[in-house]
C-alpha cells in the first residue's frame, strides 16, 4: 500500500515535506575512521542532510541530524537507564530545537533488547500530541542488508531502503538509496536511519 499524495507528514519541519516522492541517496561520509555518520544526496547529486556519529561528537549513543548547510534539525539519544536491562526494549530520543534553541521531543524508538530481538520488531511512536493522527510506525525487513520499510499504523509504506539504483545492485552497504513517499517528513525519515544505523554497527558508531 502506499500513502495519499496529498496527505503531510510534517513532524521535524514541512520544508522537508515534497508534494511528490523523491528518492535519495546515502553514502559513509569519508576520512573518517570510525563513526563519522553519513551523508544524503538528492537527485542532482546537492547535500541535503548530514548524520555526525559519536566519531564527529565524541559521544557514544549520540546523534545529530544536520541539513545541508550544517544546521542542526535532529538531536537524538538513547535513553540511559539501569531499567533498560530488564526491558524488553532500549528507547532512542529524537529532539528538535525551537527558535530559542529549546529541546522538543518529537519521536521515540524502541530498539529491541538482544536478549527478545527476534520477538520484538523496531517501533517509531511520534511523541508531539498536535501529529497523534500520525500513529505509529514499524520498520520491516533487514536494515542490515539496506532491504526495509519504514510503514505506518496502517501498513502503508512510508519509506523504501534499498541497494539498487538506477536498475543496478550497488555492491556496498556504504552507499544505498532511500524512496520517501510524497508527503512524507523526509528529516523524520532520516533521523530513524540515523538510529538504524547506529543499532546495526553503521557509520554512525565507534
Amino acid at each position: 500500500m502506499s500513502t495519499k499524495a496529498n496527505i503531510i507528514m510534517s513532524i521535524v519541519s514541512k520544508d522537508y515535506c515534497s508534494p511528490s516522492e523523491v528518492v535519495h541517496v546515502v553514502r559513509r561520509r569519508p576520512n573518517v575512521a570510525n563513526g563519522g555518520g553519513f551523508v544524503v544526496a538528492d537527485s542532482c547529486q546537492r547535500v541535503v542532510f548530514t548524520v555526525d556519529g559519536c566519531g564527529i561528537l565524541g559521544k557514544k549513543e549520540e546523534l545529530i541530524l544536520r541539513d545541508g548547510e550544517g544546521n542542526a534539525l535532529l538531536l537524538i539519544r538513547r535513553k540511559g537507564a539501569i531499567v533498560e536491562a530488564l526491558s524488553f526494549t532500549r528507547q532512542w530520543k529524537g529532539f528538535t530545537y525551537d527558535f530559542l534553541g529549546a529541546q522538543k521531543l518529537v519521536f521515540t524508538l524502541k530498539e529491541p533488547n538482544s536478549c527478545f530481538s527476534n520477538k520484538i520488531s523496531i517501533k517509531i511512536s511520534i511523541e508531539l500530541k498536535e501529529y497523534c493522527r500520525y500513529g505509529n510506525f514499524e520498520i520491516r525487513g533487514d536494515f542490515r542488508g539496506r532491504s526495509c520499510s519504514i510503514v505506518n499504523s496502517r501498513g502503508d509504506i512510508v519509506a523504501e531502503i534499498g541497494l539498487k539504483e538506477m536498475g543496478q545492485v550497488i555492491e556496498s552497504n556504504d552507499f544505498y538509496h532511500v524512496i520517501i513517499k510524497a508527503g512524507i517528513d523526509q528529516a523524520f525519515v532520516f533521523g530513524v536511519i540515523a538510529v538504524l544505523d547506529y543499532i546495526y554497527d553503521g557509520s554512525t558508531r565507534c
